[in-house]
């Protein structure tokens, strides 16, 4: 259980022998360290969790004390194309150098029977095979048989019942390796998983303003010029939590929206694009501020799937995002030039963030204060328009008034 539990905590066990500083003198170090602004990184990735997916996309998870493992056995065929190369090669090998061996075995063994070894030479005695004096010519035989070589030296006749059928059965089952084990190979070597590698994402993830909105965004982009077709992307947030009955759920997987009411998780990928997530009410990171980021510990774990151009293979590529890899008040470099009659991408700028001045709120306060201004705009808008109303109406009683008097002067005048 201890093992289990270092695996969730933020905080990498350290070994007995290595000597701590006081606790005394660690905030004085660090606040040291903040002042003169050179935070080191050594302690940062001290401070960091154990990755689920490393950036490469290989996951970071073994299964172990694995009772039934005779299910592996039932699907043979992809337990044989997920074996690593050496182990396949190892495979591929002996189950051709098996077959041979056992097969010239039966071959030598019929020939001992029938005492064909004992008439070697004798032109009277018609032996089951032809030319076969020993272990290592039916052997040769049996490599002959099974591949279809036909050297015409060695040859079954037709007086050895016996040797017919066992001619039928191994070409049979040689036609069964060989599909079965070409197949293994063919499906191996044709893994899209290569293709991933083709396929590169940011070093880093920011959050900065878009629309005046905040918004975490990353990098993707393609290096070969086949593309990849019907290209999606999804994002999954991987934090762990406690429920409200106290249940403890490690390494829980909540999904990050990028686009998929709008569509804009299906991707064009010709040129990088830049993946974002409106950090809005519904976003898990709707209360993180940029202190908060920094204390808090979570991983995002990013997904883009398609289908090879040139294969039609579904493929996968995978990478992930530690808290201090996500930067706070940064943009992407733009990595898009117009040249002579096409694009270029300078890929030298794919990883490169700038400053950009970003809020240091988090999105929900953001909103508040977007709103209060808002409404305090409305009301001095409406106080404003009030206050000239009402002016207006002084000014109209006024003129009546003055219109009243005049008119009374003019009643006045014309009785006298």
């Amino acid at each position: 259980m201890a093992k289990e539990n270092a695996a969730f905590s933020p905080v990498p066990e350290t070994p007995l022998s290595e000597s701590k500083p006081p606790l005394s003198s660690q905030p004085l170090k660090s606040a040291a360290l903040r002042r003169l602004g050179e935070e080191p990184e050594k302690a940062e990735k001290k401070k960091g969790r154990q990755r689920y997916v490393e950036k490469d996309g290989k996951c970071n998870v073994q299964h172990g004390n694995v009772i039934e493992t005779y299910r592996y056995l039932t699907d043979i065929f992809t337990t044989l194309v997920d074996l690593k190369w050496r182990f396949s090669l190892l495979v591929f090998i002996l189950a051709y150098a098996v077959t041979w061996l056992f097969f010239g075995l039966i071959w030598w063994f019929i020939a001992y029977c029938r005492g064909d070894l004992d008439h070697l030479g004798e032109e009277e005695w018609t032996p089951c095979v032809k030319n076969l004096n020993g272990f290592v010519s039916a052997f040769l035989f049996s490599i002959e048989t099974e591949t279809t070589i036909g050297y015409g030296y060695r040859v079954i006749t037709d007086q050895c019942p016996e040797g017919i059928v066992l001619l039928l059965l191994q070409a049979i089952l040689g036609s069964m390796v060989n599909a079965f084990m070409v197949g293994c190979m063919f499906v191996k070597i044709s893994q899209p998983n290569k293709r991933a590698e083709t396929l590169v994402f940011s070093s880093h993830a920011v959050i900065s303003l878009r629309d005046d909105r905040l918004c975490l965004m990353f990098r993707v982009g393609d290096l070969r010029n086949s593309h990849i077709v019907e290209a999606s992307i999804r994002t999954k947030l991987i934090k762990s939590k406690q429920t409200q009955e106290g249940e403890f759920l490690p390494l829980n997987q909540t999904d990050i929206n990028v686009g998929f009411e709008t569509g804009d998780d299906r991707l064009f990928l010709v040129s990088p694009l830049i993946i974002s997530h409106e950090i809005n009410e519904q976003s898990p990171f709707w209360e993180v501020s940029k202190e908060q980021l920094k204390k808090d510990e979570f991983e995002i774990v990013v997904i883009l799937e398609g289908m090879v151009e040139a294969t039609g293979m579904t493929c996968q590529a995978r990478s992930s995002y530690l808290v201090n890899e996500v930067l706070w008040g940064h943009r992407f470099m733009s990595v898009l030039s117009l040249e002579d009659g096409f694009y270029e991408v300078d890929y030298n700028s794919f990883h490169q963030t700038f400053e950009v001045p970003t809020p240091s709120c988090s999105a929900r306060e953001l909103a508040e204060a977007a709103a209060r201004m808002d409404a305090h705009l409305y009301w001095s808008i409406s106080s404003r328009l009030d206050e000239k109303v009402e002016e207006a109406t002084e000014k109209a009683e006024e003129g009546n008034k003055e219109r009243n008097g005049n008119l009374a002067s003019l009643e006045s005048e014309s009785k006298v």
